[in-house]
């Protein structure tokens, strides 16, 4: 008689709805693979906002313009919105554990390559290559997510998503200090010594996913799901949502201080005092945007959101033409925090959308069992996808800042078409969620007061 032996850090058995189970051994199994994650997602995303740093480094001897530094930070935010995709599939393909630790290795390459190449008289292309191998960082958080997510009971998926989304994002804030303090302590001429904290936490990374992480036996990539959530138009408007939040959020990071820079004229210390507020203060308001949200209804969060984001872009807009510094810093830096609240409450929406459309089923005669299940795979495909697709927005506010400096030597007709977008994600999500009159104002009622769809 044969028997088979068991895997180390393979789980063959999980079943987190089982509440006997999660008390007994679910519950700390589950958060000890979250911290771990939150901490590799945590350094995966320095390593992709990394050369929002590293421009405040390059002085008139690297000789590159507003323009070329622009170009320079878009690049690992398009790669890192493409590698969300395959990264929150290689969960199921390689385990959520082994591609912890592998998609931690990666981070090696770009911040070793941003250590050789940060030298004055280094081509821009040779920058372009690194940058882009930085965008591997960028997917981390789809991985770390679709992980998270299978570890994790119903119930306690809002708290645990969050703070893994949570504690990534900060690692935009905490690489963006060490830039701070690097250059107030050694100058822009040292730029490795960021590199030389972050290649050891690297290992030290990977090396923890290896030891306490585990795989879970039973998680497999549902290409079904994918199919049919590319069909539902509440897809594309939620991806649409996401490119404005999440996009802001990211696109923000890698431009506040080149734009205090090049329209404000800030040093690099003067602009490193301050950009590293936008992003903290954005990572912690998205834990509390899905806390509102479970509140008041995701959309209605999410519509505020909009309107506050569109107001405070038109305050950009008025404090760039009349050179206030003070209103700008403060106006930028509360911009974040509520693109860090409509984070929260637009991923916060998407299982709502799938379930209420679940119970509508239910109610008309359909399966409970099979319909919640089919609405738990569909939000998980279209968290992956939002992610990605939100990612873009990144890219777009980068290129955006780019050609404006370009034409105008002002961040003025950026702001302007980000402006125009705000408004058309606030009258989007008025149109699609909130128009009805007898809209219900719980999350569960959310995909009803978007049937239209």
């Amino acid at each position: 008689m044969t028997t088979t032996k068991p895997r180390k850090h393979w789980i063959d058995h999980w079943e987190p709805e089982n509440a006997a189970f999660w008390a007994a051994t679910g519950k700390r199994i589950a958060h000890r693979n979250l911290w771990f994650s939150v901490f590799a997602e945590h350094i995966g995303f320095s390593v992709w906002t990394l050369w929002s740093v590293m421009v405040l480094f390059m002085d008139p001897r690297y000789g590159f313009s507003a323009a070329d530094k622009f170009l320079l930070t878009s690049t690992p935010t398009l790669i890192g919105a493409i590698a969300r995709l395959p990264y929150s599939w290689a969960v199921a393909r390689f385990g959520g554990r082994n591609w912890t630790i592998i998609s931690a290795l990666l981070l090696l390459i770009p911040s070793i390559g941003a250590a050789i190449v940060m030298e004055p008289g280094t081509p821009l292309w040779a920058f372009l290559l690194v940058a882009a191998l930085g965008g591997v960082g960028g997917g981390n958080f789809a991985s770390s997510m679709t992980n998270i997510n299978a570890f994790f009971p119903e119930r306690a998926k809002g708290m645990a998503l969050g703070l893994n989304a949570g504690g990534g994002n900060l690692g935009v804030a905490v690489i963006q200090l060490l830039g701070l303090l690097v250059i107030a302590t050694a100058g822009t001429g040292a730029p490795r010594i960021v590199l030389a904290v972050y290649v050891p936490l690297i290992v030290l990374a990977a090396l923890c996913s290896a030891l306490f992480m585990d795989n879970i036996a039973s998680v497999r990539n549902d290409k079904k799901a994918m199919r049919e959530i590319i069909g539902d138009a509440h897809t594309w408007v939620m991806s649409f949502l996401y490119i404005g939040t999440f996009g802001s959020f990211i696109g923000y990071s890698f431009a506040f201080g080149l734009v205090l820079q090049n329209q404000f004229g800030r040093t690099p210390l003067q602009a490193a005092a301050v950009t590293f507020l936008g992003p903290l203060l954005g990572s912690v308001a998205r834990p509390a945007g899905g806390r509102l949200a479970d509140r008041v209804g995701g959309m209605r969060v999410t519509f505020a959101t909009f309107a506050g984001m569109a107001v405070l872009t038109v305050i950009l807009i008025v404090a760039s033409n009349t050179g206030s510094l003070a209103l700008f810093t403060t106006a930028f830096i509360v911009l974040f925090v509520l693109a860090g609240v409509g984070n929260g409450s637009t991923y916060k929406s998407i299982p709502a959308i799938f379930r209420t459309k679940a119970e509508a089923a239910i109610a008309a005669g359909a399966d409970e069992a099979t319909e919640m299940r089919t609405a738990r795979k569909r939000s998980g495909a279209l968290i992956g996808l939002a992610g990605a697709i939100g990612a873009l927005g990144g890219l777009f506010i980068n290129l955006a800042f780019r050609q404006s400096f370009l034409d105008t030597g002002s961040g003025v007709p950026a702001f302007a078409g980000f402006l125009a977008f705000y408004g058309i994600c606030f009258l989007l999500t008025w149109a699609v969620y909130l128009r009805k009159s007898d809209a219900p104002v719980s999350e569960r009622g959310l995909a009803l007061a978007g049937a239209r769809v």
